[in-house]
């Protein structure tokens, strides 16, 4: 019995640890203002991912899409990665809370360039970055 219960926790334990290091990865913002900022500073544009927290189509883009190392660094390059919850976050008026997930590709005055609705696999979502990279031009 003993033995059950020490490989149950060593199991939770490297579950864990994978998903924060995944989190660390993405390195999500969760305030609006900083993300701004942020991309102000740095010569970025934001993208704003909103979903929340009991959604099952925001977790399926996150595992099949955003684990993706070569996508990550790709978007990392160009935004700052915002991410609220409509559960957890203030989002601000002019955003969609309804129907998550919802993406914004904004400027760093926080016009918005680009909205998509819902979870697109990993080649899809190269195609929206795609799109969004000519809009800004």
């Amino acid at each position: 019995m003993n033995h059950l219960l020490f490989l149950s926790k060593v199991f939770f334990s490297i579950l864990l640890l994978s998903s924060t290091l995944h989190a660390i990865e993405l390195n999500w913002e969760h305030n609006y203002e900083n993300a701004l900022a942020t991309a102000k500073k740095e010569q970025k544009m934001v993208y704003l991912f909103i979903g929340a927290d009991n959604c099952k189509h925001c977790e399926r883009f996150k595992k099949l899409t955003l684990s993706n190392k070569t996508l990550i660094e790709r978007m990392k390059k160009k935004y700052i990665l915002l991410y609220m919850s409509r559960d957890q976050h203030k989002i601000p008026d002019g955003f969609e809370k309804h129907g998550v997930p919802f993406h914004y590709f904004l400027t760093s005055t926080g016009k918005t360039i680009a909205e998509v609705q819902g979870s697109r696999e990993l080649e899809g979502w190269y195609d929206v970055l795609d799109e969004v990279d000519l809009i800004s031009e």
